[in-house]
C-alpha cells in the first residue's frame, strides 16, 4: 500500500459548504488518506457535521479546539497527524479527485520534500470566469543547489507582488518533517499572508522540491463577501506583523538575506492597504479618509520601504503611486484610486 497522507482541514463557520469540501477529499483516487477535521470553535453546525462524518468514515479524525484562528487550527491538525506526508484543504474549498495521487506520485518519483500544483479561483457569481494561479518557476524539479539559485527572486522578483513561489499551503504536499520542525516559527496571530510564512520556512528547509506544470486541481472558492471585500482598518498592522515574522524566519534560517524582498513585498501590500482605505472606507468622511491615508503613508515602516525598495520591474502606474505616497500627495492618491476602481468595476460589469 502507498504511504499514508494526512489531509488537514481547518473548520470554522462553513456549515453550508463543509460537505462539499469533505466529500471531495473522500472521493480521492488515492486511497490511503487520513482526514483530520479541526473544529476551530465554530459557532454554527460545523462541530456536529464533523462528528457525523467521523462516525461514518473510520479514516476521519475530528479535533475540537477553542477558536484561535486559521494558523492555530492547521498547526493543531499537524500535531494530530499520523502520516509522514501532510496536505491541507480549507473547508470552503474543494479538490479534484486525482490531486493527492498526482502530488504523491511526483513527490515519490522525484524523492522530493514538497510537491506543488496550481489552483483555480472559482467565483460564486457564475458571471465571473474561473482564474488560474500557479508557481512562476521554470523547472519541474529543483535540488538544493538549484533551489538556492531561486532565492534572489523567491519572494519578490523586483515586480509588484512578484512572488516566484505560489504561497498557498493547500496546493502542496509536504513531508511532515518540514512542517513539524517549523511549527513554533509560524505565528498564530498572522492573518494576512499566513500561508506565505508557512511555505517560505518549509521551502528553505527542503532538499528538493518539484512542481506539476499546467495542473490546477485545487478549487479556491470566492464567495460574494470575498469578491466585494470590505474595509479593513487594521490591514497595515496585519502586513507589518507578516513582515516582522518573515524577517524572523529569514534570520533564523540564515541561508540567504531575504530582507530586501520582504521589504518589496511589504510595500506592495502597503500600496494595496492605501487603496483599500480609499476605495472601501464608506464609514468615515472624505477628510477622515485623507487623514487615515496620511497616517499610513507617513508610517515609519512604509516610508522606509518607499525609500529603499528595489522594485525596478514595475509599471508606470505603480511608480506614480509610489511617488505620490512617498511625497505625501494624498489627494492625488485619492483621486487616482477612485477613478481607477470606478472604471475597472464599470468595465467588469459590462463584461459580465
Amino acid at each position: 500500500m502507498k504511504e499514508k497522507i494526512s489531509v488537514i482541514v481547518p473548520v470554522y463557520g462553513v456549515e453550508k459548504v463543509l460537505g462539499r469540501c469533505v466529500d471531495s477529499i473522500l472521493a480521492q483516487t488515492y486511497e490511503n488518506l487520513e482526514i483530520i477535521l479541526v473544529d476551530d470553535g465554530s459557532p454554527d453546525q460545523c462541530p456536529r457535521i464533523c462528528d457525523e462524518y467521523a462516525e461514518k468514515y473510520p479514516n476521519i479524525v475530528v479535533v475540537h479546539k477553542k477558536n484561535g484562528g486559521l494558523t492555530s487550527a492547521w498547526k493543531e491538525g499537524v500535531r494530530h497527524a499520523s502520516a509522514e506526508l501532510v496536505g491541507f484543504v480549507d473547508s470552503d474549498d474543494w479538490i479534484e479527485p486525482d490531486m493527492y495521487e498526482r502530488l504523491e506520485q511526483a513527490l515519490t518519483q522525484q524523492e522530493a520534500d514538497i510537491a506543488m500544483a496550481g489552483l483555480v479561483f472559482d467565483y460564486e457569481d457564475p458571471g465571473y470566469p474561473p482564474r488560474r494561479e500557479t508557481n512562476r518557476m521554470d523547472m519541474t524539479v529543483y535540488d538544493r543547489e538549484e533551489l538556492a539559485e531561486l532565492f534572489p527572486v523567491l519572494l519578490n522578483d523586483r515586480s509588484f507582488i512578484g512572488r516566484t513561489i505560489q504561497p498557498s499551503r493547500v496546493t502542496k504536499l509536504f513531508r511532515r518533517k518540514l512542517v513539524e520542525k517549523n511549527l513554533e516559527l509560524w505565528d498564530d496571530h498572522v492573518t494576512v499572508g499566513e500561508d506565505l510564512q508557512m511555505v517560505f520556512a518549509a521551502v528553505l528547509d527542503a532538499e528538493k522540491v518539484c512542481t506539476i506544470p499546467d495542473y490546477y486541481p485545487y478549487h479556491y472558492w470566492y464567495n460574494v463577501s470575498s469578491m466585494t471585500g470590505g474595509h479593513d482598518p487594521g490591514y497595515l498592522e496585519k502586513i507589518r506583523l507578516l513582515k516582522q515574522r518573515m524577517e524572523v524566519i529569514s534570520d533564523t534560517k540564515g541561508v540567504y538575506d531575504f530582507r530586501p524582498q520582504i521589504r518589496n513585498d511589504f510595500l506592495s501590500l502597503a500600496i494595496m492597504a492605501v487603496k483599500n482605505e480609499i476605495w472601501r472606507n464608506h464609514t468615515d468622511s472624505f477628510w477622515q479618509v485623507l487623514k487615515n491615508v496620511k497616517q499610513m503613508c507617513r508610517d515609519e515602516d512604509v516610508q522606509e520601504a518607499l525609500r529603499n525598495h528595489t522594485m525596478d520591474r514595475i509599471g508606470l502606474s505603480v511608480k506614480l503611486y509610489i511617488l505620490m505616497m512617498k511625497h505625501g500627495w494624498y489627494l492625488p492618491c485619492y483621486v487616482v484610486t477612485k477613478v481607477f476602481f470606478s472604471l475597472y468595476y464599470r468595465m467588469a460589469s459590462k463584461q459580465v
